[in-house]
């Protein structure tokens, strides 16, 4: 595959703190990579450097074959980059803000076919301050498309959307994949990832923890099985024969809070999943659920903690 960004020992630095601290990886044509993590784990840093918009410490990156630091106004005609709804000018509609945008570049593509891309066509006319939070989100995602780039970049572009306007990104996301273009996204939300990313980089404190294709990463979780099970009543032996069934630490059981008798077991292997599933099935349980691990699981695997438990903790603080 061709590669189209390259990232060699990356660093930035500020002051005592590091930021990102020596990070590599290389980007495909055609793929979405994902650069996951809680806030302040580097990936938006990260991104930046790579866009241009900040200055590495140290490190080498490439990108569609130039160096950053030479060849920075070539990368720009040709990559496109998602901005938050608040930096549009606030006095121009839709159609005249795609206007002035494909004004900066030689190459751009017909400001009606990205609206009518998002279902924005209506809305041409519209401000932006005017619009939903989902709508903004869209059109800022089609204004990175202005000059037709290779490379587009995505930060967090679902963060504070409601379910209906995060799976309608995803929508936009998958059709400019099918375009060819190459997308590099952030996000803290591990489904969204999981679902749109080709290969996906976790991040913690400034270093990449682990890098694979998403399914990669979740098959060599410790525990890649899971049942969710709902008892008619609380039976403790019937807990204590499921945790015997399969051998020490190869499986994991914990009661859910809510229900009186709801419980999620992980386990590591299909003959373990087998057993434990054959012995639920002779309770007839109220609700059996047999499924995978997740980009959740494996992130908690390598860091201890649920990003929304990161959060909330900063919150707190």
């Amino acid at each position: 595959m061709e590669k189209v960004i390259d990232v060699s020992n990356l660093v930035k630095k500020y002051g005592n703190f590091t930021a990102v601290n020596g990070i590599s990886f290389e980007v495909e044509k055609g793929e979405v990579f994902g650069l996951l993590g809680e806030n302040g784990a580097g990936k938006t840093t990260t991104l930046e450097m790579i866009e241009g918009l900040r200055k590495p410490s140290s490190g080498e990156i490439s990108v569609l074959g130039f160096d950053i630091n030479s060849h920075l106004r070539e990368i720009k005609e040709r990559i496109g980059v998602q901005l938050q709804s608040s930096a549009y000018y606030h006095f121009l509609t839709l159609k005249e803000i795609l206007d002035l945008f494909s004004g900066f570049y030689k190459k751009h593509s017909d400001p009606k076919e990205l609206l009518k891309m998002v279902h924005l066509e209506s809305k041409a006319n519209n401000f932006v301050d005017k619009m939903s939070g989902g709508q903004q989100q869209r059109f800022s995602i089609i204004a990175s498309l202005i000059n037709d780039p290779e490379i587009v970049f995505l930060d967090e572009p679902t963060t504070g959307l409601d379910p209906l306007a995060r799976r309608q990104t995803w929508d936009i996301i998958s059709e400019i994949k099918k375009q060819g273009k190459t997308i590099i996204l952030t996000t803290h939300y591990m489904e969204e990832a999981e679902i749109l990313c080709d290969r996906v980089a976790i991040m913690e404190k400034g270093k990449i923890v682990a890098m694979d294709k998403t399914h990669q990463l979740i098959e060599h979780t410790k525990h890649p099985y899971r049942v969710e099970f709902i008892l008619e009543k609380d039976k403790p032996e019937i807990i204590s024969q499921l945790q015997k069934s399969c051998r020490l630490d190869e499986c994991d059981i914990k009661k859910l809070p809510g229900k009186e008798a709801h419980y999620e077991m992980k386990l590591k292997t299909q003959t373990d999943l087998n057993e434990a599933v054959g012995l639920l099935q002779k309770e007839n349980p109220e609700s059996l659920t047999v499924g995978r691990a997740t980009l959740e699981d494996v992130f908690i695997e390598l860091t201890g903690k649920a990003i929304a438990q990161e959060e909330a903790e900063e919150e707190n603080a």
